[in-house]
Order: C-alpha cells, then sequence, then structure tokens
C-alpha cells in the first residue's frame, strides 16, 4: 500500500527524473515526505520564491529536453508559479507543474486557497488536469510526460486534493514510453531541391525547441556545402555555430537594420522549426512586404502552427531533427551567385558584430569584446529582459555547446533563477547571468538559493538605476516626460555578501577583469555590479542624442 504523494513520487523516480524545484507547502506535504525517501536518486531544491521554483524547472527543460518539475503550494504559490509556465508555453519548453489542491471535501466554496486551475492556466498549458482519483495518478503522470515532450514541447500543470495525495492504495505502476516525433514525408528530398533549383536568393531560418546537437550539425552540413545563408530567431542563437561561414546573424530585438533589408530581399525562406512570432518577424513585418516573388517554405512538428499566422508555400510536419537529418539526402545544384549571397550576409553580421567604443568610463564594447574571446565554448548564458540584453545578444557568439537561456515572452526577473538551475544542472560548466538592476530586484533572492545548494555562477547585474527599455520607449514616444522608470537600487555588491556569495562593484572599464578573474576563483556564487551609464540605454540607442 502507498500514498498517492508516494505513488507520484515513484512515478518521477522511474521516468528519470532527478531534481525538483520547490517552495514547500502544507497543500502537497505528503510529496514532500516521498521525497525524503528518495533523496539519494532525487534532489530537491527549495526556491525563495515560485516564480524562482518555476522559472528554475523552465530552465532545466530546456537545458536537458526532459520536463523540469515544479512543485508549489495552492493559490498563492500556483499563481507566483504561472510566470514560469507562461514561458515555457511560448518559449515550447517541456515542463510539469504540480500543485497541491484544496481537499475534495472543500472544493467549490471558495475554501482557503482554492482556485480552479483548469480556468487559470488552460490558454498557456498544453493540458492542465485535476487528479480527483489516488488509482489514477500513475495514468496522469505518464500523460504528463508525453504530452510536455511530444509535438510542440511545453508545459503541464496537475493539481492534486491534499486527501488523494494521502489516501493509500495497491496499484501498479505506469511504464514508461518512447516520445516519437513526426517526420517528413518520403518525398520531401523533391520538394525542397526544387524550391531551392528556382532560388536566387536563398536563407534558411532557424528557431523553436526540440535541437539537439547533431540537428544543428546536420544544419551547418547542408548549408556550407550549398552556401545558404543561416539566421536564427530571437534568443535561438545557440542553435547554430556563430563562428560558421554561414552564419549571418540573430533576428529579436538586437537585429540589425541589414538583415532586416536582407531578408526582405531573399526569394526563398526555409523555415525550420521557428514558429515565426513577433518578436523574431519584427511585428509579423517581414512577411508583409512587397516582395511577392518570395517562396516560403514551414517546417515544424505542429501542424496547427503550419498556416496559423503566416502562409507558407509549402508545410511540412516534421521534427527538427528528423528534417534535419533528411536535409543530408538532398542533392540541390546551386546557381552561381549563391556564395556571393551568402558571403554578403556573413561580412554585414561580423560588421555588426564589431562592438563599437562606447562613452563613458565604463565601456561594454571592450568588455564584451574581450568576454567573446575569452569565456569557455561551453559557457552557459542566460538572459533577462531588457535592454542589457542587447549586449551579450549581439557582441557574444554562441554554439549548440555554448548555451543561451532566456525567455522569449519577454519576463522579468528570468535570469538569476535561470542560471542557479544551469549551475546546479552543469556543475562543470561556466555560468554566467546577465540582469538588469529591475530584474534582479525582482528574482535576486535566489541568490541565497544557489549559495544554500553549492551552485557556481556568476550573476553580471547592469545597474543604470532605470527600468531602460521603457524608458528608451518613453524617449521616443514622449521626449523628456520621464514617468515611473526611475528606480532607487541597493547596494548589490552588498547585498551578495549579506547572502554568502562573494562580491564585486564595477565603475570602470578597466576593474572589469581583474574583478572578473577574482570571481572565476571563487568557490561559491559571484555578483558584479556594473555601474553603467543610463545615456546609453542600448548597444544602438544613445539617450543624449535621442537617437539610435
Amino acid at each position: 500500500m502507498r500514498t498517492g504523494g508516494k505513488i507520484l513520487v515513484d512515478q518521477l523516480v522511474s521516468r528519470g527524473t532527478n531534481k525538483v524545484f520547490c517552495v514547500p507547502g502544507e497543500s502537497y506535504l505528503e510529496i514532500l515526505n516521498a521525497l525524503y525517501d528518495v533523496n539519494d536518486k532525487v534532489k530537491v531544491y527549495n526556491a525563495r520564491h515560485e516564480a524562482g521554483a518555476a522559472n528554475m524547472a523552465e530552465a532545466y527543460g530546456k537545458l536537458t529536453g526532459n520536463p523540469g518539475i515544479a512543485l508549489v503550494t495552492r493559490g498563492p504559490g500556483a499563481c507566483h508559479a504561472s510566470i514560469g509556465v507562461h514561458i515555457a508555453y511560448q518559449d515550447s519548453t517541456p515542463m510539469i507543474l504540480i500543485i497541491g489542491q484544496v481537499s475534495q471535501g472543500t472544493r467549490d466554496r471558495e475554501a482557503f486557497q482554492e482556485i480552479n486551475y483548469q480556468a487559470m492556466f488552460g490558454s498557456i498549458s498544453k493540458w492542465c488536469a485535476e487528479i480527483d482519483s489516488v488509482e489514477r495518478i500513475p495514468e496522469y503522470i505518464g500523460r504528463a510526460y508525453n504530452l510536455a515532450r511530444s509535438g510542440r514541447m511545453g508545459p503541464v500543470v496537475l493539481s492534486i486534493p491534499e486527501n488523494v495525495l494521502s489516501q493509500t492504495v495497491e496499484i501498479n505502476d505506469s511504464y514508461f514510453t518512447q516520445q516519437f516525433q513526426a517526420a517528413p514525408e518520403r518525398n520531401v528530398n523533391k520538394i525542397i531541391k526544387k524550391y531551392f533549383s528556382e532560388a536566387e536568393k536563398p536563407l534558411i531560418i532557424l528557431g523553436g525547441a526540440g535541437w539537439s546537437e547533431e540537428a544543428s550539425a546536420d544544419v551547418l552540413l547542408f548549408a556550407t556545402k550549398y552556401s545558404i545563408p543561416v539566421v536564427v530567431g530571437f534568443r535561438r542563437q545557440d542553435l547554430f555555430d556563430n563562428d560558421s561561414q554561414v552564419f549571418c546573424g540573430a533576428l529579436g530585438t538586437s537585429v540589425a537594420s541589414s538583415l532586416l533589408k536582407r531578408i526582405k530581399e531573399a526569394d526563398l525562406l526555409l523555415v525550420i522549426g521557428s514558429r515565426l512570432g513577433d518578436m523574431t518577424t519584427q511585428g509579423y513585418e517581414i512577411f508583409n512586404d512587397s516582395n511577392k516573388e518570395r517562396k516560403f517554405v514551414h517546417v515544424h512538428v505542429d501542424p496547427g502552427e503550419i498556416g496559423s499566422v503566416h502562409n507558407p508555400d509549402m508545410g511540412i510536419v516534421s521534427s527538427v531533427c528528423n528534417f534535419s537529418k533528411a536535409l543530408l539526402d538532398v542533392e540541390i545544384y546551386p546557381k552561381t551567385g549563391w556564395n556571393a549571397w551568402c558571403e554578403l550576409l556573413h561580412s554585414e553580421y561580423l560588421l555588426d558584430s564589431e562592438c563599437p567604443t562606447y562613452s563613458g568610463s565604463l565601456d561594454l564594447g571592450r568588455i564584451f569584446t574581450e568576454l567573446n574571446r575569452n569565456l569557455p565554448k561551453n559557457t552557459i548564458v542566460t538572459l533577462d529582459a531588457g535592454n542589457h540584453t542587447g549586449w551579450p545578444q549581439r557582441f557574444l557568439s554562441y554554439s549548440p555547446m555554448r548555451r543561451q537561456i532566456g525567455s522569449t515572452c519577454g519576463a522579468m526577473g528570468y535570469s538569476v533563477p535561470a542560471a542557479v538551475a544551469s549551475a546546479l544542472t552543469f556543475p562543470d560548466r561556466q555560468v554566467i547571468s546577465f540582469v538588469g538592476d529591475g530584474g534582479f530586484m525582482m528574482s535576486g533572492m535566489e541568490l541565497m538559493t544557489a549559495v544554500q545548494h553549492g551552485a557556481s555562477l556568476i550573476i553580471i547585474v547592469f545597474n543604470n538605476k532605470s527600468y531602460g527599455t521603457i524608458r528608451m520607449h518613453q524617449e521616443r514616444e514622449h521626449p523628456g516626460r520621464v514617468i515611473a522608470t526611475n528606480l532607487k537600487t541597493p547596494n548589490f555588491k552588498a547585498m551578495a555578501i549579506s547572502m554568502g556569495a562573494h562580491g564585486e562593484l564595477v565603475k570602470k572599464t578597466d576593474e572589469f577583469f581583474p574583478a572578473l578573474q577574482r570571481c572565476l576563483n571563487q568557490k561559491k556564487p559571484s555578483l558584479i555590479e556594473l555601474k553603467t551609464d543610463i545615456n546609453q540605454l542600448s548597444t544602438r540607442f544613445n539617450l543624449q542624442d535621442n537617437k539610435a
């Protein structure tokens, strides 16, 4: 006989789950009690806020391809955790959020902390359900894992009443099922060959989730063989080797105007994996231009995504891995101008990636030039929301080994918990979190989680005492009418030290690398506060000039 909590934990263990992220709550005590008995198999990380726990689970899903598990209590705990579910949904990240629910005997009475989770999470999850029978826990957990990892991956939310978790029953576990993904039809080679044979200026756009290093290597081999430029979507720079001769940049918030121009000139777009959301397409404008001759082939694992916003000339339902492998069998005859076309885009990318000299005592151009040269090739970089992300997005090069972990939905407060999860998951790799002062103040207490659990990471805080992105928009739309964007900030160095981390304060360019080296020498989490210039709101926008 096992309790519902024990049955649930046994299902997690049988599927290889070795980490869960949580804030403990009385509504799921039986799960916590069951986890106590398997602490040699499953490590429990207690975050300082449910948003932090959910973001850690989401980052784990990005890093491993397996569902990140978050445990939260009912009501307020679930509300706080909803941001992680929203991120996982828009980023197509496998994740399972498990919520302790009020007992069945008190349902529908607006009991203490009672919420209808199907109504709350229905639009931001792949599936949201309540387990109303202890006998069905294995079934629901098995389905949750399958749904989170299949098709367009994403979050699943399960609520379980307290009394169901405490009930005992004798029941068999559900068995683990191998995941299967859609593969392109046999005639895909002829289709791809046909479209490329007619193209003068082809372009490949990569995005979405579900990629592997092998899939990225397959695309690299294909693109290099035929000199086809490759571009990645918003915050998907780690899908492709940025140092390759066919890489031509990233779409999103730091996109170069030259790249937008070339995409509009392209007469064939092969899009693999990307939903082509508004951040990648510049508010859907890339497809709303006068190039009526352009052909568009859209490859996506979810048939519902193909044609949902943009109408392709050809839609191909396939996982990115299966399609990338199929590309290797495609034999095409490139046009004579393909080499020059690819070289042009690549040269423009290199030019835009060169850091200009920024005025002021702290030159972020110099700093990121040196960072790009010296960071290990397998560094994990986590990003928050805000203009400061322009520097690591624009001036750092990535690959499937140097991971870029950031939310595509623009959630502030993501970078720090994502970095904590990254460091706990890959303790032998360098992890650097880039975060603004505003974002750090939303989730900076998760540095304490890193200290408690021995995670080694470096947090770099850009402190310009402002919600810089919104300030930039204010200055563009309503010059001089600044309201609600100024920030009173704490002493971040002292804050880090008070938590048991190492802290540094950098005001001048020459101070940065000695400070970084001291952080690298630490055996504990570290934080570097950068006193940045409010005038340089982004890599392309100077407040004094009020122009990009």
